[in-house]
């Protein structure tokens, strides 16, 4: 079996190419950086230098005999990360924050109750990743929190009640790290029935929004503050696809929704159980235009 130097000078003789160290370094840094981010999501355990080393010059052998071209190489290095399930903090200056306390709430026309409507891959999360693209298209950078928080009570044998403990570790840190986060959204479904979580508008069905806050959290001032600005702009535009305001009284000691974290946090019932995704993203891209009124008027 040849050694790292012996493949080395191989491909040197192969492919005799003189990229810029300044490239080499670049590059080198890249790879670098990705591996860390695929050992965070423990996708591998170890990279070597040796190893980086040895694909950068494949990469870049690769590319010039084939492609002919240095640009190419560039974009690909550029893309390498695509589809590896980014981390929560992935956005530069993100002034949103879009997650789901209950991950796996579904929309199931066929299910007698919300109670049978919760599916792996058929859920609430589609509709935070068409908020997040809907804000993306208006230039409005967010995140979406994809965290498996079922997943992670499952895991650690803890109940359903348990779901915003664990899904307030994501949101504290995204908080933490970019102090721009304007609003924060828990997006939900709700478990009423059609008839009360739809609304047609021009001939068009759309899922109707609730918009709740807790009366527990330290914040609940703002955040009552926020959400009926929220139903205020809806009503404008929209009239009744707004289902109001609905605050929960609860203890001290219970719920807050994680709404103590940081001002202008509120709960969305973004349709219920029966409606269609299509009526849901409708409604998203209502709410997606309200939140560029806000922020644009706050400038």
């Amino acid at each position: 079996m040849q050694t790292d130097k012996e493949l080395f000078d191989q491909m040197k003789e192969t492919y005799p190419i003189n990229p810029r160290k300044e490239f080499v370094l670049d590059t080198s840094i890249k790879l670098r950086q990705t591996a860390k981010k695929l050992k965070r999501k423990r996708r591998v355990k170890q990279f070597s230098f040796a190893s980086i080393g040895i694909a950068v010059i494949c990469a870049i052998a690769s590319m010039f005999v084939f492609y002919d071209g240095r640009e190419l190489i560039l974009n690909n290095f550029s893309t390498l990360g695509e589809g590896m399930n980014p981390t929560p903090v992935n956005e530069q200056n993100p002034l949103i924050y879009i997650y789901h306390t209950h991950n796996l709430e579904s929309f199931n026309s066929e299910a007698e109750n919300a109670d049978q409507a919760f599916h792996e891959t058929n859920n609430i999360t589609l509709i935070g990743e068409k908020l997040h693209q809907s804000l993306k298209e208006k230039g409005i950078p967010s995140i979406h929190d994809k965290t498996d928080i079922q997943g992670i009570l499952d895991d650690k044998s803890l109940s359903f009640d348990d779901a915003y403990n664990i899904s307030r570790g994501p949101l504290e840190e995204a908080v933490k790290r970019n102090k721009s986060i304007k609003m924060v959204f828990d997006i939900h479904r709700d478990a009423t029935k059609k008839h009360d979580t739809t609304i047609t508008i021009n001939n068009k069905n759309y899922s109707r929004i609730a918009l709740i806050v807790s009366r527990s959290s330290s914040n609940y001032e703002e955040n009552l503050k926020f959400a009926e600005l929220l139903h205020d702009k809806m009503e404008e535009k929209y009239p009744s696809l707004s289902k109001g305001v609905i605050i929960n009284n609860h203890q001290p000691d219970q719920k807050t929704y994680n709404q103590d974290v940081i001002d202008n946090s509120v709960l969305l019932n973004i349709g219920g159980f029966e409606n269609t995704l299509e009526e849901e993203y409708r409604t998203v891209d209502v709410l997606a235009e309200i939140i560029k009124e806000i922020l644009h008027s706050e400038k």
